[in-house]
């Protein structure tokens, strides 16, 4: 996939310095960030009749700042910032999943009024880092959410049979579980079946990987009250999501097809049973074509409602 530059038409701005009061806030400011978390007006409830779509922009905190065939898409902040005002603009997009740096440059853009919030709490495990299995929670905790107002955490967890830092991976998420249990709020759990080969992590994505992964990550913690599923959509979605009753929202990935072609894909998955909606990142981020907008708006028309969309 190759990339095409968001271009000033569908750009929030083209100033260099646009967000420079960003860092000045920062500097001279910086308990900004608390008081924009506290005014902040709180999404109004997630409902079973409505299907939930988040953006997700935690990926450069992992280190993985690679779209397509362009392995830095990612590294400018400005254009991350602007593609992310964009797809929260649309009234459809019901929030945000982001490390904690976007998610104050966010609540210091007002640009989390009236949505969902999911901070992403381990991005340890760095994208080619040598014991990248080694994910540590590095990111959000759940203490610090309860504190921003927001409505659960994200995490990573991938499990490598081959390696033993998979063990303490899990004994972590079973921990920050049980820690957002306590807060009642969401855990959305991302696991999967992973591998190393040639020095690179490889997660398998082949349907009884995805199955097995699920066993696993939906037994972890005391409870499962407020764990989610956070799945990546691949062939028999039917079987796949016949083991799991826990709410479940799809992932879009990094994907080789055409946008015609994910999109395809997406629908079908949505359509059963158990699945809540999309959280995706960089498919919609960073369309080929470069229109955010009209990614976003494509992706909303995939979502299935029985109930009114609320207004923003």
């Amino acid at each position: 996939m190759t990339l095409t530059p968001v271009t000033p038409d569908t750009a929030v701005d083209d100033d260099p310095r646009r967000y420079e009061h960003l860092s000045t806030i920062r500097l001279e400011d910086p308990q900004a960030v608390s008081r924009a978390a506290k005014a902040r007006r709180r999404h109004p409830g997630l409902k079973a009749g409505r299907q939930n779509f988040i953006v997700a922009a935690d990926h450069p905190a992992r280190g993985a700042l690679a779209v397509g065939s362009d392995p830095v898409a990612m590294a400018d902040r400005r254009q991350l910032l602007d593609r992310l005002q964009i797809a929260l603009a649309n009234p459809a997009v019901d929030g945000v999943l982001a490390s904690p740096d976007i998610m104050d440059d966010l609540l210091l853009l007002g640009a989390l009024d009236g949505k969902l919030v999911f901070g992403s709490m381990n991005r340890g495990g760095l994208s080619g880092l040598v014991n990248e299995f080694d994910d540590r929670f590095t990111g959000h905790t759940a203490a610090a959410l309860q504190e921003l107002g927001a409505d659960g955490g994200k995490m990573l967890t991938r499990i490598c049979l081959g390696d033993p830092d998979t063990v303490a991976t899990l004994e972590a998420t079973a921990r920050a579980i049980d820690s957002l249990a306590e807060r009642k709020l969401i855990a959305m759990v991302e696991p999967f079946l992973s591998v190393r080969e040639n020095g690179r992590v490889r997660n398998d994505l082949s349907p009884n990987a995805v199955i097995k992964s699920i066993a696993i990550a939906e037994g972890l913690g005391s409870t499962s009250a407020y764990t989610w599923m956070k799945l990546p959509v691949v062939a028999e979605m039917e079987r796949v999501m016949a083991a799991t009753t826990m709410p479940t929202v799809l992932l879009g990935g990094d994907p080789d097809g055409s946008q015609d072609e994910v999109f395809a894909t997406w629908g079908a998955a949505l359509a059963l049973p158990g699945v809540r909606g999309l959280t995706v990142g960089r498919t919609l981020l960073y369309p080929a074509d470069g229109d955010v907008a009209g990614a976003v708006a494509a992706a909303a028309s995939l979502l299935h409602h029985t109930t009114e969309l609320p207004e923003n």
